[in-house]
């Protein structure tokens, strides 16, 4: 972070904006910077990230250090979230400094929440359920039957898979994603945990993580929920039950991975197509083939040239896991990611990994992410203790690496 940079973090915080490409999970994820995203502080995770095994680190996101978040509420009731220094030496918190974090005065800063859902559904008319184009707000024809504003968000928060439009804006050839469903549900949802707080508290401890997808121009995104197991050692009876039959009743029994979200570009139609979990629960083993099948589609070919090196990363993973002595990662999911645009930007990290490998090679990342229910033996509050490799996990990477490497057979 640069010393300007540095003293407006200090003087008038960061202005936080969701994290448009957010496809599964409950938390709120936040964008503190163009390399760099936020999400609650839960301590669990937290000493996952401070403590992470050397042989794990290139698998999981950069951990940066950690901000204090607070909200202001206008005079209409919307919200804009704001990220200081947690210490009075910001140093201590941020780990790695993000060169590209803006500082935005407070007056000019957007103000998330009703703005936000009522600038989703004016953007509404480039979401489709099928693939094909809706009718535009403005057109003429009478007959053309539009949902009021409430049940239109809601069908658009709702919707299990969805299609978006991307369109080019005059100053920038590159398509734009403005909105996510997912993304926005997820903010809305937090919000309004923050706003009834607000009588109680109004400071909120997040993580800084990199964000795995800054140096691609249309991210594709593939978020998987691995294992065979999804509850945490502290569970409550209840909420063991209910993440039990969740395995029980989706692939996750039976493959040890199902389909949290999506989001793929098919440059046939110029649409995103989004899924979320809803629809990954329900997914059979061959519905969740399929779906893999539509991530690696663009549409017009099955890209086949971004296998190779997920095999490979998804190789070399199992094997970390393997000398992950007595850790468990329940919960946690497995991210999948490459770029969808048919007009690639070569940003410095791009060109950097270039460098280092093969120019031909296409810029692929799986990592894991989400450790809120992380344990092992160094956990010295943990009353349980498990002995020898996460089995579970385990058996949905190679279940996964023979999947993926069915496509390389596909005609």
């Amino acid at each position: 972070m640069s010393p300007a940079h540095f003293s407006c973090y200090m003087e008038k915080g960061v202005m936080l904006e969701p994290f448009v490409h957010q496809v599964g999970g409950h938390s709120c994820v936040l964008r503190f910077g163009e390399q760099t995203i936020c999400k609650p502080l839960i301590p669990r995770e937290h000493q996952f990230y401070k403590s992470l095994p050397a042989a794990m680190r290139k698998f999981t996101p950069q951990y940066r250090g950690v901000v204090s978040v607070s909200f202001e509420e206008d005079e209409e009731g919307n919200l804009c979230l704001i990220a200081y220094p947690l210490h009075s030496d910001p140093a201590a918190d941020l780990e790695n400094k993000d060169h590209s974090t803006d500082c935005e005065p407070k007056s000019k800063m957007l103000k998330w929440g009703k703005m936000m859902a009522s600038s989703l559904l004016m953007d509404s008319e480039n979401y489709s359920k099928d693939g094909r184009i809706r009718h535009s707000r403005k057109d003429k024809d009478k007959s053309v039957h539009m949902l009021p504003e409430d049940m239109e968000l809601e069908w658009l928060q709702q919707a299990e898979v969805l299609y978006y439009r991307l369109e080019h804006s005059h100053s920038n050839a590159v398509p734009q994603l403005k909105h996510n469903p997912w993304s926005l549900k997820c903010h809305q949802q937090h919000l309004q945990r923050m706003k009834e707080n607000a009588k109680h508290r109004n400071q909120y401890k997040f993580i800084l993580l990199e964000n795995l997808t800054w140096q691609h121009t249309v991210p594709c995104v593939l978020d998987l929920k691995m294992g065979t197991r999804q509850h945490g050692d502290d569970a409550s009876e209840e909420k063991k039950a209910v993440q039990i039959r969740k395995c029980q009743q989706s692939t996750s029994a039976s493959i040890g991975v199902r389909l949290c979200g999506m989001q793929v570009y098919r440059s046939d139609t110029g649409q995103l197509m989004f899924m979320n979990k809803y629809h990954g629960r329900k997914l059979t083993l061959p519905g969740f083939k399929e779906a893999l099948f539509q991530f690696f589609h663009s549409g017009r070919r099955l890209r086949r040239e971004l296998l190779s090196p997920v095999l490979s990363r998804l190789r070399d993973m199992q094997a970390a896991l393997e000398g992950c002595e007595s850790y468990r990662f329940y919960s946690s999911s497995l991210l999948i990611i490459y770029d969808g645009s048919p007009h690639r930007k070569h940003t410095r990290m791009s060109q950097a990994r270039l460098s280092r490998s093969d120019s031909r090679s296409p810029v692929v990342d799986v990592r894991m992410i989400d450790f809120a229910h992380t344990t092992c033996r160094h956990y010295r509050e943990d009353s349980v203790v498990h002995e020898g490799q996460d089995s579970g996990y385990i058996f949905g990477l190679q279940n996964l690496i023979t999947i993926i490497s069915e496509l390389e057979n596909h005609k």
